[in-house]
C-alpha cells in the first residue's frame, strides 16, 4: 500500500510538470519578453519572462496547436506532437508587415475614426460576452532600484544596503500570487488566493490581487489616481486623435487594425500609444498605451505603460484578455525605482451558475497555508518561469530573512541604533529590543517647545513603552506625557495605557488620566505651532485653553462588518485659566485678548466656573455595504463608495458637582464622496445635533465648530472647517446643523484652460453652512486651486473665501500648507 501511494505521488508530480517550454526570440536571436503563449481554442495560456523563456502547462501528450502572439510580430501557430514531458520548443518570431490597402481610404474621413466609432458602437455586445466568468489568475510584481543615493537630505539611506549590489542597484520587492476568481459586471468580484509568496518575507501575504488589476478598456474610465479616459470611451473623440497605421491578418485570417492613439491635450488624464481592433467584430485584440504621472496627478510617477493581449476561441467566438502587464518608473530625491506587474488569466469558464452566495462582502480570501507552499509546488503552478535574477533574489532574501530574524543579528542592529548621543536629549531617543518586539521611546524637547499666553513658554516631552506583534495585529503601549509652563510655573502630566487585541475586529482599549491643558474645542482647530507663530509675531492668541484633570476609559471595535462602535467614560474636573504673560516678538504696542472666548477684552471674568462631571459617550459608524479582504494576519476593510458613511452618537453628562452641568446630546453625521466620472469628486460632510436639559451647562461642554482666523489651512480638504469664522462665536448648547461640501474637478476644467493648464492643478469649489438658534446662518463660499507646488512636490493649496452672516462679513485668501498636516 505504501508503494502504491508513492507511485501515485510520483505520477501526480509528473502530471503536474507536464509542460512545453522553450525560448522565444526574433530573427536575430534577441530574446522576446512577455510574448503571449496559449493553446489554440482553449483558455490555457502564459507569457514569456524578461529573458524570453516560457512554460506552458498541458494536461496530456499528443497533438497540440500552440499560438505565439506578440505585438509587432506575426502571430505563429505551431502544431506539435508531444510524446513525453517536458517538451522543448524554441520559436523565432518574424516581424509583422502592415498593409494600408486593407482599409479603403476615404479622403473625407480618417479611416481610424470609423474603426473607433465601430468599436464604441459594439462595446455593449463585446462586454456582454465576457460579463460573467470564472478564471485562474496569476500575478507577479517586482520593484527595482538603480543607483540608490547613500544619503537623502543629509540622512543615511542604509535600509536597503544588504540587498543592493556594488552599484547600489537591485530588487527591492518581488512577489507572486496564484488565485481563482469569479467576476460579474459591473463590479462584483470574488477572489480566493491559493498561493502567495513574497521574497524575504516568511508571512508571504502579497497584496497583489485581481481587483487591483481590473482595467477594462470597454469601460469609459480606467481607475487610477484619477479616472483615465479609455481610447474607446463614449466621449473618447473629445480627448483623442486617431491614426490608422495599417492592418494585418492573424492565424485565423481575421483582420487586425492598428490604430495610433494621441491625446488632444497632454494635460488631460489620457493615454498615448496603440490599440488594435479586430475588423468586423470590433473587439479589442491588444492594447499598448502609456500615461505620464502628472496626467494622473501622481507627480512622483514618471510614466506608466499598460499592455493587454487578447486571444480568440473559435469554439465560443470570444476574444478574452489573457495577459496584462503594467510597467512604471517613479522617483524623488534621487531615488529612482522601476517596477512591473505581470498578470496571466487562464482556464476561463463563461456564464457559470453563480448564486447569491457567490458574491459576498468578503471579496478576497486566502486558503489555509497559502503562504507556506514549497518550491516544488510553485514550479508546477507558476505560468511564467523565473529569471535568473528573480531566482537569485528569492534565494538570497530567504537566507537574509533567516539571518535577520535571529537574536544575534537583531541584537547587533539594536546595539548600533541604541547608542545614546548628547543630541538625543533634544532630538529624542529610542531604545529597542527587536527580537522581543518591544521598544522604549523618549520624545525629546525640540518638538515640545511652544508658546501661549496662559503658560508662556512651554516645554513638553513624553516617555513610552511599546510591545508590538505585527504578525498577530496587536500591540500594547504604556505612555506618560509631561509639560511645564514657565510663565504659569505649573507642571502637568498624564499617563496612558493602550492595548489592541487583534487585527480582525480591531478591538482596542485605552485607559488614561492626569492633568493637562486642553482647548475648549476638543477637535483642536488651531495647532500649538501655528498658535505660537500667530502669538509671537502678530500678537494674535487665538488658542483658548483650560485645565482638564481627568480619568478616562475608552473601548472600540467593529461589532459586525461595516459597523464600528466607540464607547468612552470620563471623570472630569475642569478649571478656568487666565493669561499670565504679555510677551511677544513683535507688535508690542498691541494687547492680547483674554483667555475667555466669550469676553475677549475681559481678563478678570473666567469663561466658566470650576466644576466636576462624568461624561459617557457612545458612537456608531456605519459603512454601508462594506467589502473586506480576509488575510491570515487581519481583516482589511474596503468601504463602498456608492453609499455615504453614517455616524450616530449620544453623549450624557451626569454626576456633576452641580445639577446644572448635566446634559444630554444626540448627534449624527453623514460623509460622502461621489466620483463623477472624469469630472472630479463631489464631497459632503453634514452634521446635525441637539442638546437636551443643557441651559446652564459649562461652556466647555458646548458644541464648538472649527473656525479659522489664521488664513492658513493645514488639511487636505476643508470639509470640517469654516476658514473665516472666529473660533467660538457660534458655539451652542442647543440644536445645530453644519454642512460642508466641495467639488474637486481633478483637472477636468483646469486642464482645458490655456496657460493655467501648465499648473496641473485642480479647481476646488466649496460651500459651507452653519445654522444655530437665535442667530442668522453663517455661510462661506470658496473657489481655489489645489495640487500646487514645484516639480514633484505638490503640497500647496490656495483659496479665495467669502463669508456671510447677516449680510456680507469678510473675504480672504487661505494658504494651504498640506505638508504641515
Amino acid at each position: 500500500m505504501k508503494n502504491a501511494f508513492l507511485l501515485l505521488f510520483l505520477f501526480s508530480s509528473l502530471f503536474n510538470f507536464a509542460q512545453i517550454k522553450g525560448k522565444l526570440s526574433d530573427e536575430k536571436g534577441n530574446p522576446l519578453p512577455y510574448v503571449t503563449v496559449y493553446e489554440e481554442n482553449t483558455y490555457n495560456g502564459t507569457t514569456s519572462n524578461e529573458q524570453g523563456h516560457y512554460e506552458l502547462n498541458l494536461k496530456k501528450i499528443g497533438k497540440h496547436s500552440i499560438v505565439f502572439q506578440f505585438l509587432g510580430f506575426k502571430t505563429q501557430k505551431i502544431v506539435i506532437d508531444i510524446l513525453s514531458f517536458p517538451h522543448n520548443l524554441d520559436v523565432k518570431l518574424i516581424e509583422e508587415s502592415f498593409s494600408l490597402n486593407e482599409v479603403v481610404i476615404n479622403p473625407k474621413d480618417n479611416p481610424a475614426n470609423q474603426i473607433i466609432r465601430n468599436a464604441i458602437a459594439n462595446k455593449k455586445v463585446n462586454i456582454e460576452k465576457t460579463a460573467r466568468y470564472k478564471a485562474d489568475f496569476y500575478s507577479r510584481g517586482i520593484f527595482r532600484i538603480k543607483d540608490a543615493p547613500k544619503k537623502i537630505l543629509g540622512q543615511k539611506l542604509d535600509m536597503f544596503d544588504e540587498v543592493l549590489d556594488s552599484t547600489r542597484s537591485g530588487i527591492l520587492y518581488l512577489s507572486e500570487t496564484v488565485s481563482k476568481i469569479a467576476f460579474q459586471k459591473p463590479d462584483k468580484m470574488k477572489e480566493n488566493i491559493i498561493a502567495s509568496k513574497v521574497s524575504g518575507k516568511d508571512n508571504g501575504f502579497s497584496f497583489n490581487n485581481a481587483a487591483s488589476a481590473n482595467f477594462d478598456f470597454y469601460d469609459n474610465y480606467l481607475p487610477f489616481d484619477v479616472n483615465v479616459i479609455s481610447p474607446i470611451a463614449d466621449n473618447a473623440f473629445g480627448y483623442y486623435k486617431y491614426k490608422f497605421e495599417g492592418s494585418f491578418y492573424n492565424e485565423n485570417n481575421q483582420q487586425i487594425n492598428k490604430i495610433k492613439v494621441t491625446p488632444k491635450r497632454l494635460s488631460e488624464p489620457v493615454m498615448e500609444g496603440y490599440i488594435y481592433i479586430v475588423d468586423d467584430s470590433w473587439a479589442i485584440y491588444a492594447v499598448d498605451v502609456s500615461i505620464k504621472g502628472d496626467q494622473m496627478q501622481n507627480p512622483a510617477l514618471d510614466v506608466l505603460t499598460l499592455k493587454q493581449n487578447f486571444s480568440y476561441n473559435a469554439t465560443s467566438k470570444i476574444w478574452i484578455k489573457n495577459t496584462q502587464s503594467i510597467d512604471f518608473t517613479f522617483g524623488m530625491l534621487g531615488i529612482n525605482i522601476s517596477g512591473r506587474f505581470t498578470y496571466v488569466y487562464s482556464n476561463f469558464e463563461f456564464d457559470p451558475p453563480f448564486t447569491k452566495k457567490t458574491f459576498t462582502k468578503e471579496i478576497l480570501t486566502f486558503e489555509e497555508n497559502a503562504n507556506k507552499k514549497e518550491d516544488v509546488y510553485w514550479n508546477t503552478i507558476r505560468p511564467i518561469p523565473l529569471t535568473i535574477e528573480e531566482s537569485t533574489d528569492y534565494t538570497k532574501k530567504d537566507i537574509l530573512q533567516t539571518k535577520k530574524k535571529s537574536e544575534v543579528y537583531l541584537d547587533s542592529i539594536d546595539k548600533k541604533s541604541n547608542k545614546f548621543q548628547i543630541s538625543d536629549i533634544i532630538m529624542g531617543y529610542t531604545y529597542k529590543n527587536s527580537f522581543q518586539k518591544w521598544s522604549t521611546n523618549y520624545e525629546g524637547l525640540l518638538t515640545g517647545i511652544n508658546f501661549n499666553t496662559v503658560q508662556g513658554w512651554k516645554i513638553a516631552t513624553g516617555l513610552s513603552y511599546t510591545k508590538n506583534d505585527r504578525e498577530k495585529g496587536k500591540y500594547t503601549r504604556f505612555g506618560a506625557d509631561f509639560d511645564y509652563g514657565f510663565s504659569e510655573a505649573q507642571f502637568r502630566s498624564t499617563g496612558s495605557f493602550i492595548h489592541k487585541f487583534n487585527n480582525i475586529n480591531k478591538s482596542e482599549i485605552q485607559i488614561s488620566g492626569g492633568s493637562r491643558v486642553a482647548q475648549f474645542n476638543e477637535e483642536k482647530p488651531i495647532t500649538e505651532l501655528l498658535n505660537s507663530v500667530t502669538t509671537l509675531f502678530f500678537k494674535e492668541n487665538f488658542m483658548k485653553i483650560y485645565e482638564n484633570n481627568f480619568i478616562s476609559f475608552f473601548y472600540q471595535r467593529e461589532i459586525t462588518n461595516g459597523v464600528f462602535v466607540k464607547a468612552k467614560v470620563d471623570y472630569l474636573e475642569n478649571k478656568p485659566l487666565f493669561n499670565t504673560t504679555d510677551y511677544t516678538f513683535l507688535q508690542k504696542d498691541k494687547s492680547y485678548t483674554s483667555n475667555n472666548p466669550w469676553a475677549p477684552n475681559d481678563n478678570i471674568t473666567p469663561a466658566f466656573e470650576k466644576y466636576n462631571l462624568i461624561k459617557a459617550k457612545i458612537e456608531a459608524k456605519i459603512n454601508f455595504d462594506q467589502d473586506y479582504i480576509s488575510r491570515p494576519d487581519g481583516k482589511y476593510n474596503e468601504p463602498n463608495g456608492k453609499y455615504p458613511v453614517l455616524t450616530l452618537g449620544f453623549e450624557k453628562g451626569f454626576a456633576g458637582s452641580e445639577k446644572k452641568y448635566e446634559f444630554d446630546h444626540a448627534k449624527a453625521k453623514i460623509t460622502y464622496d461621489a466620483t463623477l466620472g472624469n469630472k472630479g469628486i463631489l464631497s459632503l460632510n453634514a452634521k446635525v445635533g441637539k442638546f437636551f436639559n443643557a441651559d446652564q451647562i459649562s461652556f466647555v461642554d458646548y458644541k464648538h465648530f472649527n473656525g479659522n482666523q489664521t488664513y492658513i489651512g493645514l488639511s487636505e480638504s476643508y470639509l470640517n472647517v469654516f476658514n473665516l469664522m472666529p473660533y467660538y462665536t457660534n458655539s451652542t448648547n442647543d440644536s445645530y446643523f453644519e454642512l460642508h461640501t466641495e467639488h474637486n474637478d481633478k483637472g477636468y476644467i483646469m486642464n482645458k484652460i490655456p496657460l493655467l493648464n501648465m499648473l496641473k492643478s485642480n479647481l476646488i469649489l466649496g460651500y459651507h453652512l452653519l445654522a444655530v438658534p437665535n442667530t442668522s446662518p453663517y455661510a462661506e463660499y470658496s473657489v481655489g486651486l489645489d495640487n500646487l507646488g514645484f516639480g514633484k512636490f505638490k503640497m500647496f493649496r490656495l483659496d479665495y473665501v467669502r463669508s456671510y452672516q447677516n449680510g456680507f462679513q469678510k473675504d480672504g485668501i487661505i494658504v494651504g500648507l498640506k505638508f504641515l498636516n
